[in-house]
């Protein structure tokens, strides 16, 4: 038996998105929540949490879209040609902020409020872009003899939309957690009290689209309630119930600083999960496979080879600089 080259993608591409929501999640989420903290040295706090690491975040982005190119080239082409406006604005949305971040720290006490606004509004565009391109991916795209024939204005839906919103709270509570790791002192107390409200949202989230989706997709309805795929989806809900509840109680004890974090992100990779089942083995929804989309084996093997080589040394030089960067922030003295 030969060595399956579209499911290794498959995987490597699910990794690469899954990678960069977790860890460029928290990065936006902490954009997300600056009109929380209006004092100047709490967002200069906020911000030196992630002004090590921000930009390398993104680079899971870039490996998730060039191995979709390569490996999927039809996927490639459906998703951009369809979700064009919405992967428009969220790529304005990261570069805006990106300015902001690099120009905020150099600009005078006048203009600093200029590039605050700038950094939120930035966070914002791009997590809400990126909520509209998932309920547009469930949505589906009408594919016909390989080609997309669809609507440049097929992405606004009610559905999508919400998802922009339900990102949006997600990736907030996401940055909040990771502010319970790094900061201290009336910060930390800050967070402490939002994670409550942004947990509760989040979850209220979770149940509308839990809800709206079977609803909505007879397909995925059938995927969710009937066997053996039943068997899959049912520890979801249970273990999205656990997590919450257990950072419901950490979030608020002084000596747990990592679990709400921990417990953030097996909410999101929960979500992730019962994505994975409502479309599998769909890389274009609703019903062109994986395979179907897939590159000739020999452009896959080709690039397997780099990614073999440039995957684990993104892990390590990721791994690295979260290592060297460790501990909490002070306005005065950085890491410690």
């Amino acid at each position: 038996m030969g060595i399956d080259l579209s499911l290794i993608w498959f995987v490597i591409i699910v990794f690469s998105i899954l990678m960069y929501v977790v860890m460029d999640g928290f990065d936006l989420g902490i954009g997300l929540l600056y009109p929380m903290v209006p004092a100047s040295h709490d967002r200069d706090v906020m911000m030196n949490t992630v002004a090590p690491v921000w930009d390398g975040n993104e680079t899971w982005l870039v490996m998730g879209g060039a191995g979709l190119f390569g490996a999927f080239p039809l996927a490639y082409a459906v998703i951009l040609d369809a979700l064009a406006i919405p992967l428009t604005v969220m790529l304005i949305g990261l570069i805006f902020r990106g300015v902001a971040f690099e120009f905020r720290f150099k600009a005078s006490e006048s203009h600093r409020a200029f590039w605050d606004k700038s950094f939120i509004a930035g966070s914002f565009l791009a997590t809400f872009s990126q909520g509209v391109v998932l309920g547009a991916f469930l949505n589906g795209f009408p594919v016909e003899n390989r080609t997309w024939v669809g609507s440049v204005f097929d992405w606004i839906t009610p559905f999508s939309l919400f998802c922009g919103v339900g990102l949006v709270v997600a990736y907030a509570l996401l940055g909040c957690s990771w502010l319970i790791i790094k900061t201290e002192g009336p910060l930390l107390g800050t967070m402490r009290r939002l994670s409550r409200p942004l947990l509760m949202a989040l979850l209220v989230v979770i149940a509308i689209v839990s809800i709206w989706t079977p609803l909505s997709y007879p397909a995925i309805s059938a995927r969710w309630f009937t066997l053996p795929d039943l068997f899959f989806f049912l520890p979801v809900p249970v273990l999205v119930v656990l997590a919450a509840w257990g950072l419901w109680h950490t979030a608020h004890n002084p000596d747990a600083h990592y679990a709400p974090f921990i417990l953030t992100l097996a909410l999101i990779f929960l979500g992730f999960s019962g994505l994975g089942i409502s479309i599998w083995p769909n890389l274009i929804p609703p019903d062109i496979s994986f395979r179907e989309a897939a590159s000739p084996p020999q452009s896959q093997g080709f690039m397997l080879v780099g990614a073999l080589f440039i995957i684990p040394l993104i892990l390590v030089y990721t791994f690295w600089s979260y290592y060297v960067f460790r501990g909490k922030i002070k306005p005065e003295h950085g890491y410690h």
